[in-house]
């Protein structure tokens, strides 16, 4: 019987899985420079965690989520974002109590049930990073900037930074009332999933991916236009901190972002070369969930990278080089191949990637894999070699070649 990966699941293997390697790492490097600490929570929760902090009339919680009772008869979900389970894990275990800001990042699966499309999937993955306890746009500005240093080092460029205002909750009632006004009118224009949210949040409307949506929604009121004085002297001093360390950004007063808990500053970071899907990062602040979680009071921004986007992007750019061996050991006879274990046994212990043939093997077929490796050196060893003491040894960029002795290889690949 032959077993398929479940639609909108996908392996990740060599040569790309290398590629993901290499955005985890300099993730890392790069957010710790910012003093972002690793965080792992639960794969699983309550499904009341995502619905108190996504909200209920989103298409996550309405449609997308993996949700199931376990043998207890609790409701579980796999998490569809890494937001909320911070959150949970910041007020559970009572980190607010520490100095702030505590700064953590995290990666792995997240999953929903939606149409698998490019750059789409059913379990996709994602690097986030969350800030708790500072109010100051001050952080926005780090936040953004160490999001422009990640892309840098990972070589990418053409990438636009957008950035909008959506208010809190004391400006947020009047332009709830002004688009109600606006799409009163409007409603038979609107998809059926829109007819709702106009009743529940219209606010919902503005971020909805359907076309006839898309179009009745132009002149739409722009949030920009309704922010309360603190609101507006925030975003102000985020474009000034922007400018001032020199990241280039664009306001898009129309980006609301789909998720509830929203407040404030929210951005996109997208890409061209992505098609319709072209969101590499995404974010914004979220200053009222933390206390809706039970905790007290507590500012907090974050943002989240779409792992396949950012490495299919890696992929054209060329920015990652994949890895291979220093060292392959074409062995001929027994004898030969106890002397390349040997050998290739004391390559890696000094921390060379070395590989080795099988005796089982034609010299042809070990050189044909050495070349599928792209090993750098090969060495050959057979009975010959094995009698006189020194083995060939073949560089495949150069086919430069000569003899070394086996008490020498492992002076001669340092």
């Amino acid at each position: 019987m032959k077993y398929n990966a479940l639609k909108g699941i996908h392996d990740i293997f060599p040569p790309d899985i290398y590629r993901w390697q290499h955005i985890e790492k300099v993730a890392t490097d790069v957010f710790s420079l910012f003093g972002f600490q690793e965080i792992r929570a639960p794969i699983i929760e309550s499904t009341d965690v995502f619905i108190r902090s996504i909200g209920e009339t989103t298409d996550i919680v309405e449609k997308e989520m993996y949700t199931f009772n376990d043998k207890a008869g609790r409701r579980i979900t796999l998490r569809p974002e890494g937001t909320a389970p911070v959150v949970r894990c910041y007020v559970e275990n009572h980190l607010y109590n520490l100095p702030s800001p505590q700064k953590f990042f995290y990666s792995g699966p997240m999953f929903r049930y939606e149409r698998p499309q490019s750059g789409r999937f059913r379990q996709f993955f994602q690097i986030g990073a969350e800030a708790f306890g500072v109010a100051e746009p001050k952080i926005d500005a780090e936040i953004l900037s160490m999001l422009k240093l990640l892309f840098e080092r990972l070589g990418l460029q053409e990438l636009r930074f957008q950035i909008n205002s959506i208010g809190c909750e004391q400006c947020r009632p009047g332009y709830r009332k002004a688009l109600v006004s606006f799409f009163s009118d409007k409603i038979e224009g609107l998809c059926p999933d829109c007819n709702r949210r106009y009743e529940q949040n219209p606010l919902r409307i503005l971020d909805c991916k359907v076309d006839s949506c898309k179009t009745v929604r132009q002149g739409a009121p722009r949030v920009t236009d309704f922010l309360c004085s603190d609101c507006q002297d925030h975003f102000n001093a985020l474009l000034s901190f922007l400018a001032l360390l020199d990241i280039p950004h664009v306001i898009n007063p129309d980006m609301v972002r789909g998720l509830d808990y929203y407040t404030r500053t929210t951005f996109e970071v997208t890409c061209e070369h992505l098609g319709a899907q072209n969101a590499v990062a995404a974010g914004g602040r979220y200053d009222r969930l933390v206390q809706e979680f039970g905790g007290p009071p507590t500012p907090a921004i974050g943002f989240a990278i779409g792992m396949e986007r950012l490495a299919s992007l890696l992929k054209v750019s060329g920015g990652q080089d994949i890895p291979a061996p220093g060292v392959f050991i074409a062995v001929l006879g027994e004898a030969a191949g106890e002397q390349g274990l040997s050998l290739v046994n004391g390559l890696r212990s000094k921390g060379i990637w070395a590989e080795i043939g099988y005796t089982g093997n034609s010299l042809k077929s070990q050189m044909r894999r050495a070349d599928r490796l792209s090993a750098e050196y090969v060495l050959i060893i057979g009975d010959e070699e094995i009698a006189s003491g020194r083995c060939k040894w073949k560089r495949l960029a150069d086919s430069s070649q000569g003899e070394i002795s086996f008490s020498e290889v492992h002076n001669f690949f340092q």
